[in-house]
């Protein structure tokens, strides 16, 4: 793996940082006992050696999050309750000083070995930087580095994810008061979308790669891929890496987003269509589409979802993310988003079940 965070951050930055994970290190071993502890590893951008660097007043920041998994022996559940509130606080007191949010999550490495392969476990066990520990913990857990074996709905679930950030970024555009906050939040969530929508068409064809640079060479020799496709990729890699406060105006905010929601109904469908195996050529056609588009989770959890959290939509045997592919095609690719009550609402759910 990389010894650095960064593909070109300074000897500041890339210093900062491993004393952030220094204090972080020193933090988990004051809340979790020794015995309990099997290994603490730094995932995402930072870990992965491809943290963002954001350039200001000639200095190089941190941007993304700095994302730590706690591997700690036994349940998972049980663990997340005596542990998760004072990791939380411990991120919450770091976060300031780091300039960045220090976010933790916890399982086992026993969990992880016999976890289906999905895209998120597939960047943790290839691309990560421990703290405690070594590669030797993932032994068993050689099915999450084939990307090859990343199913579709992985693809739609990034790709629901970035659309529900263009959705959001809509409601932002619509304010009468907008700001330069939320022209910031507008561009950050228009680059996600630019790199994901090339994502998950690598992810489609069985070659996702966890490097976002190695995503982009992959993607440029796949036949039939538009040329308006790379370059928005080209420019939600770039974004990635050496991220940028947007000093766009509003109105060229609002074109682009226009543009880039309407390349994302086109590969969002198509997508959809080879999922679910069925034809889809407008975003009606997918909201009208009444069979379960979440098959892969079982009813029994569904059921338990339902009983455990009351306000969900009433079918009690669908997933509740199937309402949330539905509500996203309905506000962002019928005319619809303008209403912030119908976005917040999203919002709200979408928080639980993205």
């Amino acid at each position: 793996m990389s010894t650095r965070f960064t593909i070109d951050g300074s000897a500041d930055l890339e210093q900062h940082l491993e004393s952030t994970c220094a204090l972080v290190r020193a933090g988990v071993k004051s809340i979790i006992p020794a015995g309990k502890i099997e290994g603490l590893v730094l995932a995402g951008g930072y870990g992965r050696g491809e943290g963002g660097v954001l350039r200001e007043n000639g200095r190089d920041l941190p941007y993304n999050d700095l994302e730590f998994f706690v591997f700690v022996r036994g349940s998972t559940f049980l663990n997340d309750r005596r542990y998760k509130a004072a990791l939380h606080a411990l991120g919450e007191s770091l976060s300031p000083a780091a300039g960045l949010d220090v976010e933790f999550k916890i399982l086992s490495i026993s969990r992880l070995r016999r976890s289906p392969v999905n895209m998120f476990y597939y960047d943790l066990v290839m691309g990560h930087r421990w703290l405690i520990g070594d590669d030797g913990l993932f032994t068993g857990c050689g099915h999450h580095r084939d990307a090859s074996r990343i199913p579709l709905h992985e693809a739609t679930r990034l790709l629901f994810n970035r659309c529900s950030g263009l959705l959001f970024a809509s409601e932002r555009l619509a304010r009468d008061n907008f700001n330069t906050d939320d022209a910031d939040f507008v561009g950050r969530n228009l680059a996600k979308a630019q790199l994901a929508l090339g994502d998950v068409l690598l992810a489609k064809e069985g070659r996702y790669h966890w490097s976002c640079q190695e995503r982009h060479r992959r993607l440029r020799e796949l036949a039939g891929i538009s040329p308006l496709l790379l370059s928005h990729h080209a420019a939600g890699v770039a974004f990635k890496l050496h991220p940028q406060r947007t000093s766009r105006s509003h109105a060229e905010l609002l074109r682009e987003h226009a543009g880039l929601s309407q390349l994302a109904r086109e590969v969002f469908l198509e997508l959809e269509s080879r999922r679910l195996k069925i034809k889809l050529s407008e975003a009606s056609d997918y909201i009208s589409y009444k069979s379960n588009k979440c098959p892969e989770i079982p009813v029994w959890k569904n059921v338990l979802i339902h009983f455990r959290r009351r306000g969900l939509p009433p079918s009690l045997t669908r997933y509740p993310r199937e309402h949330l592919l539905n509500e996203l095609a309905r506000l962002l690719w019928t005319g619809a988003a303008a209403q912030p009550q119908a976005v917040r609402e999203y919002a709200t759910l979408w928080s639980c079940y993205n």
